[in-house]
C-alpha cells in the first residue's frame, strides 16, 4: 500500500463534531459501486482502435499519413539490411495505398509460441511482435516497438498481405485488425519474392480524410535519399493529381549520391558558398559483441542567401524535433571550426557559436544505430544519449580532414562564419538601443538632394566628396532619377571604431537615413530607396581613401547591399586632353600618355588639363564623363563567394584595429609603390 499512497493524496482531517451531523448529499451509484466487474480488459488490437492517439499521435491528417510511413519504413528496413533493392509505392485511389518490396518476405511458417497461427498473422494481429527486437534479423531498423504493422492493420478498413517466399505466393486478408481469411497458398512465384501490403485506413477512425499524392511523393523521395542503394518506383492514379500539382504520375526515384543529390535538388540554383556541397558518410564504432555500430551520412550547404534548414533521420525515420544526433552534429561543427581558426592563428574564430553556423546552412543528416530510443511512438525526436558521442566523433574526424585538405575553401567558410559571429556580437551590443517606431515619418538628411521618381529600381544616389563636389553634381544630375548626398571629408573607419562611435557619427547617420534600409541587425534591403548606390570621389589618393572607407562601411554594416549588386564606384577622369575640336579624357597618367599617342597626331600641341577634384570640374565635363548613364563607366563592387576569406583578411589587415598588419602590408608592397608616378 505504501507504493500507492502519497501524503499529497491524503484526505483533509475531519472537523470535530460540535453539533448534530448534517445530512450529506447521496452519492451516485456510479461512484459508490466499484468492483472487479468494472475492470475492463481490452484484448488483441482493440486498445489501438479505442485510443489511436497513443500509437500514432491522433486521428488527424498527420496520423493518417503516418500509417503509410509505417508500411514504407518496413520495406526500407529490408533494403537497409541488404535484402531489398526495389520498392513499389502505388496510390491506387484516394484511400488505398499499395507498397511492395523485393525483400525476403514475411515468414509464413507457424510461430513457435502461437502454434495455431503463422508468424505473419502474429505480426499483423499482436502488438509488440516483430523481427527487430533481438537484432538477429536487422542490425538497424525503423520499426522498433513492434506495433507498426499491427497498428496499421487495426486502423484499416481492409488490409491485404501477399508474400512471395521460397517460390510460393501466400495471401491473407484482414478487416479492422481481424483476419478475414486464413493464410492461403494462392500459387507459385518462381520469379518473385518479397512482401506486398495493400491497405485502406478506416473512415470510422479518420472520417473523410484521404491520402495526398504530393505528400506521399515527398516521403518517397526522402526515403530514397536516405539509402542510396534503393530504388522506389512511384505510381499514382491520374484522377488523384489536381491541376497545378507537379507530382508525377509515374516515375523512378533513385539518388546515386544519397543525401547530397537530394539537397542539391532542393537548393536548385540558390547561391551556395561551397560547390560542390560538403557531404560524406562514416561507419560508427563496432559494438562490444562484434555487431556493426551503425553509420552516419550527411550533406551540408553553406548558404549565401535564403533560409537555413535542418532535416534529420534515424534508421530512415524522420526526426522533425531533432534530438541527440543533431546535438552531435552541432558540437562537431563548432569545435571543428574553432580549432581550424586556432590553427590559422585567427583569434576571432573563438567567438563562433552554433547559432552562427546553423543560421546559414542547409543540412541533411541520417544515422543508422542499434536500438535507438525515441520520444513517443511517432518517433519525432531521438533521445539515445550515445548518438551524440558517436555522431560528434565520426563527423569531427571527417571535418578536420576536409578542412586540412581544402585550406582555401576552409578559410573562405571560416571568414563567412566570423562575419556572422561579429554581426551577432554587434546585435548584442545594440540590444538596449530603443527601436524607432515603424510608423514614424521618413526623415531625410538636410544635405540630401533627392530625385523625383518613386520607383527605387530606376534611381541612383551619388555619395560625393564634400559640398563643392556636391554642388557640381547637383547641376550635372538628372533630377528625375539621380539623388546627391555630399559627405564631409573622410568618414569614420568602422573596422576599427567602436559601436558607440559608429552611432554617434553624423555623416554615417545621414547616409543610413538617406538609404532608408537600416544597418546591422535591422537591415532590410527591400527598403533600400535607390537601385544603385554610387561612390563618386576625386580621382586622386585622397579620393581613393574615402572610397575605401565607404566600401568598408558597406562591407561591415550593409553586406547585403554589396551581395545584391547595388554598390558601384564612379570613374571620373583625371585629365582632359584637347586639340582643336577634339576632346579626350584620361583616367590616370598612363592613360594620358596612351591617349596622346592613340588619339592625336604626332607632334600635335595637345592642351592638357588636370582636374583638381570633382568640385573644380566643369559641370558639362562631370555630366559627360561620370554621371550620364549613356557615356559613363561604373565599376560594380562585388565580393565573390570563393574570395570571401581573402576579402575578410584584407579588410581586417588594412582597415582593422591592428596597425602592425598595415605596417607589414606597406613593407611588403613598398617596392611596387615606388613605381607609381605620383
Amino acid at each position: 500500500m505504501n507504493d500507492l499512497f502519497h501524503p499529497d493524496d491524503a484526505p483533509p482531517p475531519k472537523p470535530r463534531r460540535t453539533s448534530a451531523p448534517k445530512t450529506s448529499a447521496p452519492r451516485s451509484q456510479a461512484t459508490s459501486e466499484y468492483g472487479a466487474e468494472h475492470i475492463e480488459v481490452l484484448e488483441g488490437l482493440e486498445p489501438v482502435r479505442r485510443r489511436p492517439g497513443m500509437y500514432i499521435g491522433g486521428t488527424d491528417d498527420n496520423a493518417y499519413h503516418h500509417l503509410a510511413a509505417e508500411i514504407i519504413d518496413n520495406a526500407m528496413d529490408e533494403a537497409v539490411a541488404g535484402h531489398a533493392s526495389v520498392i513499389d509505392v502505388e496510390l491506387e485511389d484516394a484511400h488505398t495505398l499499395c507498397v511492395r518490396d523485393n525483400g525476403r518476405g514475411i515468414p509464413v511458417d507457424a510461430h513457435p509460441k502461437f502454434k495455431d497461427r503463422s508468424a505473419l498473422e502474429v505480426i499483423f494481429t499482436t502488438l509488440h511482435a516483430g523481427g527487430k527486437f533481438s537484432g538477429k534479423a536487422y542490425d538497424t531498423s525503423g520499426g522498433l516497438h513492434g506495433v507498426g504493422s499491427s497498428v496499421v492493420n487495426a486502423l484499416s478498413r481492409r488490409l491485404e498481405v501477399e508474400v512471395a517466399r521460397d517460390r510460393i505466393l501466400w495471401r491473407q486478408d484482414y478487416a479492422r485488425g481481424l483476419p478475414q481469411t486464413k493464410l492461403e497458398q494462392i500459387g507459385n512465384a518462381p520469379n518473385r519474392r518479397g512482401t506486398t501490403i495493400r491497405f485502406s485506413p478506416d473512415p470510422e477512425i479518420f472520417g473523410a480524410l484521404s491520402f495526398s499524392p504530393a505528400r506521399l511523393y515527398r516521403l518517397c523521395c526522402s526515403k530514397a535519399a536516405l539509402f542510396r542503394g534503393v530504388t522506389i518506383r512511384w505510381k499514382v492514379s491520374p484522377d488523384l493529381v489536381k491541376a497545378g500539382d507537379e507530382t508525377p504520375l509515374e516515375t523512378t526515384i533513385h539518388f546515386p549520391n544519397g543525401l547530397a543529390d537530394s539537397l542539391e535538388a532542393e537548393l536548385g540554383k540558390d547561391p551556395v558558398l561551397l560547390a560542390p556541397l560538403w557531404s560524406g558518410d562514416a561507419e560508427l564504432p563496432t559494438a562490444a559483441d562484434g555487431r556493426t555500430g551503425g553509420k552516419v551520412e550527411w550533406a551540408v550547404a553553406f548558404l549565401e542567401t535564403g533560409a537555413s534548414s535542418m532535416a534529420s533521420w534515424c534508421n530512415t525515420i524522420p526526426t522533425p524535433q531533432g534530438g541527440t544526433h543533431e546535438t552531435g552534429l552541432r558540437a562537431a561543427f563548432v569545435k571543428g571550426f574553432r580549432a581550424w581558426g586556432e590553427q590559422r592563428n585567427n583569434k576571432r574564430a573563438a567567438s563562433i557559436t552554433a547559432e552562427d553556423i546553423f543560421g546559414v546552412v542547409a543540412v541533411k543528416l541520417s544515422v543508422f544505430i542499434r536500438d535507438p530510443h525515441f520520444q513517443g511512438q511517432t518517433k519525432e525526436k531521438l533521445t539515445s544519449q550515445e548518438a551524440t558521442r558517436l555522431v560528434e566523433g565520426a563527423l569531427r574526424d571527417r571535418l578536420d580532414h576536409w578542412l586540412g585538405g581544402n585550406p582555401a575553401q576552409a578559410d573562405n567558410v571560416l571568414a563567412f562564419l566570423i562575419e556572422r559571429a561579429e554581426e551577432r556580437l554587434r546585435r548584442r551590443e545594440a540590444k538596449d538601443t530603443p527601436r524607432k517606431s515603424a510608423t514614424r515619418r521618413l526623415r531625410l538628411p538636410g544635405k540630401l538632394t533627392d530625385c523625383t521618381r518613386e520607383n527605387a529600381a530606376d534611381t541612383e544616389i551619388f555619395l560625393v566628396e564634400g559640398d563643392s563636389a556636391g554642388g557640381s553634381a547637383k547641376q550635372a544630375r538628372n533630377r528625375e532619377t539621380q539623388a546627391i548626398l555630399p559627405l564631409k571629408g573622410k568618414i569614420l573607419n568602422v573596422a576599427s571604431a567602436s559601436t558607440d562611435k559608429l552611432r554617434a557619427n553624423q555623416e554615417l547617420k545621414d547616409l543610413v537615413e538617406a538609404l532608408g534600409c537600416g544597418l546591422g541587425s535591422s537591415l532590410d534591403i527591400s527598403k533600400l530607396r535607390y537601385g544603385r548606390v554610387i561612390i563618386m570621389t576625386d580621382a586622386d589618393v585622397d579620393g581613393a581613401h574615402i572610397a575605401s572607407l565607404l566600401m568598408t562601411f558597406f562591407y561591415r554594416e550593409m553586406p547585403e547591399l554589396i551581395r545584391d549588386g547595388h554598390l558601384y564606384l564612379a570613374q571620373p577622369p583625371l585629365y582632359r586632353l584637347v586639340h582643336g575640336a577634339k576632346t579626350v579624357y584620361a583616367m590616370d597618367d598612363q592613360d594620358r600618355d596612351r591617349c596622346i599617342k592613340r588619339d592625336f597626331k604626332a607632334n600635335a600641341k595637345v592642351e592638357i588639363s588636370r582636374f583638381k577634384g570633382l568640385g573644380e570640374m566643369p559641370v558639362s565635363d562631370l555630366k559627360n564623363t561620370t554621371m550620364d548613364p549613356k557615356k559613363r563607366t561604373l565599376l560594380k563592387v562585388i565580393t565573390p563567394p570563393e574570395e570571401r576569406a581573402r576579402t575578410s583578411e584584407r579588410v581586417e589587415s588594412l582597415m582593422g584595429r591592428r596597425p602592425e598588419l598595415r605596417f607589414r602590408f606597406i613593407q611588403e608592397h613598398a617596392r611596387s609603390a615606388e613605381l607609381l608616378d605620383v
